[in-house]
């Protein structure tokens, strides 16, 4: 006979911005609309970025 496990260790998936268990893969990686949105803003105003120490290139020497 195999001795039960614990199920309760075993990690879920859950949602990328509220950290709150997945119940459905409607919205995955998500939880619900209001976290996908969440993200898709913070997509939209640059949040999400690669730190670099490179200049872009359109800026001069006595912008940056």
């Amino acid at each position: 006979m195999l001795a039960q496990t614990d199920n309760s260790k075993i990690p879920r998936e859950c949602c990328t911005i509220c950290k709150r268990v997945l119940k459905a893969d409607k919205f995955k990686p998500f939880c619900s609309k209001r976290c996908a949105d969440v993200d898709l803003g913070r997509w939209l105003k640059g949040s999400y970025a690669i730190p670099t120490d490179e200049r872009p290139s359109d800026v001069t020497d006595d912008e940056f």
